[in-house]
Parts: structure tokens; C-alpha cells; sequence
């Protein structure tokens, strides 16, 4: 059916789901302990077209990118990262974060039209194809850093299976 799109909501947190899963195509990927707003929210965005990925699916994408090897992917540089303005600089940093998008206007005080103009325009001045390439990006450019130990955020909320 074209147009659907599917935000799948789990307790599973391995990082084998959330590959199969964004392979399959689908919008976006949560754990089952996000609150009711962040639910309706990570909603709204897949509807609109965007993707929204908890902070350790994030990481997991982020981590399997910089691990895979392939020359068909686009590459940044810190001095690429250095022709964005700084608040294409802050939406990207955000982004690499994993919130979305109106996460991140609620953040930077813009509105989440705002917010997806400057994602465009990132992805196209760096040659990234979706968002979670844009993601993956920042990180092997070294813009952003991976965190020390497990996600801030696991994706089930805490709670055990």
C-alpha cells in the first residue's frame, strides 16, 4: 500500500530487531515505555514523513553503520560538518541525539515545520539520503561522539521484557 508507514512499539531491545526492522522499511522504531506524548508525537512524525528511532535504536544504527564497510555510502568530513550554520549544527547534534523533530523544536524554540527544512537541507548539503544516514553521518564525521557506556534511554523504558 503506498504511503503507510509503520511505527513499530516493542519490548524487544536487541540490536538484530531494530536492523530487521529498518530494512523491512519501516517509519520508526520505540520501546514500549514511552510516555503517552512522546507516542502521539513519534505518531505525528511518521505521519508526516519522518523517522523516528528511540535513542537506542539510534545507537544502534549509528553503531552498525560506522562498523559496516561500502563504498555506496556518502562520507563527511569535520570540515564538511564546518559549511553548516550553527543552527543547522545544533538541529544535527540534536538529531544524533535521536529526538525528533518536534523534540528538537521544542528544544531550540522553532516550530517542527522549521525543524524538518533544516534536516533537508543538512541532508542535502552532506549527501545523506534519509535521516538515519544523516545520523550515521555526524558520528563518522566526528561532529558527534558516541556516549560512554549503554544509552541514556533504553528502549523498553527500564522495564524487563
Amino acid at each position: 500500500m503506498s504511503g503507510t508507514r509503520i511505527l513499530i512499539l516493542t519490548t524487544f531491545k536487541t540490536d538484530e530487531y531494530v536492523t530487521r526492522a529498518l530494512r523491512a522499511g519501516v517509519s520508526g522504531f520505540l520501546g514500549k515505555g514511552v510516555g503517552p506524548a512522546e507516542f502521539l508525537a513519534a505518531i505525528r512524525t511518521v505521519a508526516a514523513g519522518d523517522m523516528v528511532l528511540s535513542p537506542l535504536a539510534t545507537h544502534t544504527v549509528v553503531t552498525r553503520y560506522l562498523a559496516a564497510s561500502g563504498l555506496d555510502r556518502p562520507h563527511a568530513t569535520l570540515r564538511e560538518m564546518d559549511n553548516l550554520t550553527p543552527r543547522e549544527k545544533e538541529v544535527l547534534l540534536c538529531a544524533a541525539e535521536g529526538l525528533t523533530n518536534d523534540e528538537i523544536a521544542e528544544r531550540l524554540y522553532v516550530s517542527p515545520f522549521t525543524v524538518r527544512t533544516f534536516v533537508q537541507r543538512i541532508m542535502y548539503k552532506l549527501g545523506a539520503h534519509h535521516r538515519a544516514q544523516l545520523v550515521a553521518l555526524a558520528y563518522r564525521s566526528g561532529f558527534a561522539r558516541l556516549p560512554q557506556g549503554p544509552p541514556a534511554r533504553p528502549i523498553n523504558g527500564g522495564r524487563g521484557p
